[in-house]
C-alpha cells in the first residue's frame, strides 16, 4: 500500500467519505514499519475530533445471536438518527488467517445502511495487534462522525477483557437454560459486565429467558460490579424479533449519563489510554527480544532443554533475557 496524502485523508475522513475511511483504517491496521509513523501522524490529527461517541462492547457465548442482535440494534439506532460503526476483535484470525466476520454477510441490512459502517478485524496477526488496530479504528470512525461505536468480540477468552478495556459500556449476551450455563460462566466475565441481556426471548423461549434472567441476576450478586455507581441490570431481549432493544439502549444511555456526571467515563478513558500505552510497550519489548540475533541463536537449544527437562523454564528465560540485555 502506497502512503496516502495525510491532508487529503484527514479531510476525507472528517467529511465521512467511505473511501477515505477505509483507507485510513487500512493504514492504522498495517503492521509494516513504513506505515507505522504515518498512521500515528494521522491519528494525532484525528484525535481532537474523536471521543464523543458511545463506545459499547458486546460479547456472548457461542450461538447467542450476536450478529442478529447487533444488526437489529444498529438498524434501530440509525433509524433514530444515529450513525453507527461496528468493529470486531477476532482472536480466531490468528489461527485461520481470516476473520470469521468475513464479508459482512452476517449483517446484510446494516451493511448497506448509509448511516452505518462495518469493519471486520484484521485478517491476520496476534490478538494484541488486532486489539491495537481496533482501538485506533475507534478514533478514526469517531472523527468521521459516527456517534455510536459497537465493538464486538467475535471469539471468547482474552478478547473479552481487551474489548472491555476499550469501551465505556460492556454488554454480555446470554441464552436461556441458565442452569447448565451458569456452571460455565467465568466470574471474571460477569465482573466486566455493565449489563447482561438474555437474547432469543421470543415465542416459546420467552418464559425460559425470564427464568434465566433471574438466575443471572442472582449470579451477579456474587460479583463485584465494574463501577460503584452502577448496578448491572439483567434484561431479556430478542434480536430476531427486535424486542426489548429500546429498553436496552435506554439503559446504556442512562449508564453514560450517570457515569459522565460523576466523571467516571472520562477517568475510565484516561486510564484505558495509559494502560494501553504500557501494553504496547510490553508488545514492542517482546517483539524486540524475539528479533534479537543473540536470543535467536539460543532459542532452539534452550527450548529443547526445557522440553527434555534438563533445565527449568525460569532458568531458560533468564538466559534469553541476559542475551537480550547484552545485545
Amino acid at each position: 500500500m502506497s502512503l496516502p496524502d495525510l491532508d487529503e485523508l484527514v479531510e476525507g475522513v472528517r467529511a465521512g467519505n467511505r473511501t477515505s475511511l477505509g483507507r485510513a483504517i487500512t493504514l492504522v491496521e498495517s503492521s509494516h514499519p513504513d506505515h507505522l509513523s504515518h498512521a500515528q501522524d494521522l491519528l494525532n490529527r484525528l484525535l481532537p475530533f474523536s471521543g464523543d461517541a458511545h463506545r459499547v462492547g458486546i460479547t456472548g457465548v457461542p450461538g447467542v445471536g450476536k450478529s442478529t442482535f447487533i444488526e437489529s440494534l444498529g438498524t434501530n439506532l440509525t433509524a433514530a438518527g444515529h450513525r453507527v460503526a461496528v468493529l470486531a476483535v477476532d482472536p480466531t484470525s490468528t489461527r485461520t488467517g481470516g476473520s470469521i466476520m468475513g464479508d459482512k454477510t452476517r449483517m446484510p441490512r446494516l451493511a448497506i445502511d448509509s448511516a452505518a459502517f462495518i469493519r471486520p478485524s484484521p485478517s491476520s496477526g496476534a490478538l494484541g495487534g488486532v486489539a491495537r488496530s481496533t482501538r485506533e479504528s475507534i478514533v478514526v470512525v469517531e472523527a468521521a462522525g459516527f456517534d455510536v461505536v459497537l465493538v464486538e468480540t467475535v471469539g471468547v477468552g482474552q478478547s473479552e477483557t481487551l474489548v472491555a478495556e476499550m469501551v465505556d459500556f460492556f454488554c454480555v449476551l446470554m441464552l436461556s437454560g441458565a442452569g447448565d450455563e451458569l456452571q460455565g460462566i467465568k466470574k471474571g466475565v460477569l465482573e466486566l459486565a455493565d449489563m447482561i441481556a438474555v437474547n432469543k426471548a421470543d415465542g416459546d423461549n420467552e418464559l425460559k429467558a425470564r427464568t434465566a434472567a433471574r438466575d443471572y441476576q442472582a449470579a451477579l450478586r456474587l460479583t463485584h460490579p465494574a463501577s460503584p455507581n452502577w448496578t448491572p441490570p439483567v434484561l431479556t431481549c430478542s434480536g430476531l424479533a427486535n424486542v426489548g432493544l429500546d429498553t436496552l439502549w435506554d439503559q446504556i444511555q442512562l449508564h453514560h449519563k450517570l457515569l459522565s456526571g460523576t466523571g467516571e467515563i472520562s477517568e475510565r478513558r484516561r486510564q484505558q489510554q495509559l494502560d494501553w500505552m504500557w501494553a504496547l510497550v510490553d508488545d514492542q519489548l517482546v517483539a524486540a527480544l524475539r528479533a534479537n540475533s543473540g536470543v535467536q541463536a539460543m532459542v532452539e537449544g534452550l527450548e529443547a532443554n526445557v522440553l527434555a527437562g534438563t533445565t527449568t523454564p525460569t532458568a531458560a528465560a533468564l538466559e534469553l533475557l541476559a542475551a537480550f540485555n547484552n545485545r
